[in-house]
């Protein structure tokens, strides 16, 4: 990106500067908040067009607008779920950061 943004991508459908979030709340399939805790709750619930929403960062939705999201049947997974992956490698990450590990040594420091 020569720009630092997409704002002149021509291959965008649209792109929101003003306010990212509202964006959100486009007619989408499935909405996966990956950035931001909080960035769906009891504010923009109601106003989300989605038939799930994928948590992929930790605690993007609050707990208020999750129960709206049910009512309206709308799916939402859990961050649990859809990120346990990515939590698993932190953890690692962070156990080989406290033992002054260097990458690809865990295995050989442990067969030690």
């Amino acid at each position: 990106m020569e720009n630092g943004s997409f704002v002149g991508y021509e291959n965008c459908d649209s792109i929101e500067t003003e306010n990212p979030l509202s964006y959100m709340e486009s007619q989408i399939d499935y909405l996966v908040p990956a950035a931001t805790d909080k960035s769906v709750n009891i504010e923009n619930a109601e106003k989300l067009q989605c038939k799930a929403v994928f948590e992929g960062a930790n605690g993007p939705t609050t707990f208020a607008a999750e129960e709206i999201l049910i009512k309206r049947g709308i799916v939402c997974a859990p961050d649990l779920l859809v990120n346990g992956g990515g939590v698993t490698c932190s953890y690692f990450e962070w156990l080989k950061n406290i033992e002054h590990v260097a990458p690809g040594m865990m295995t050989k420091k442990y067969e030690e």
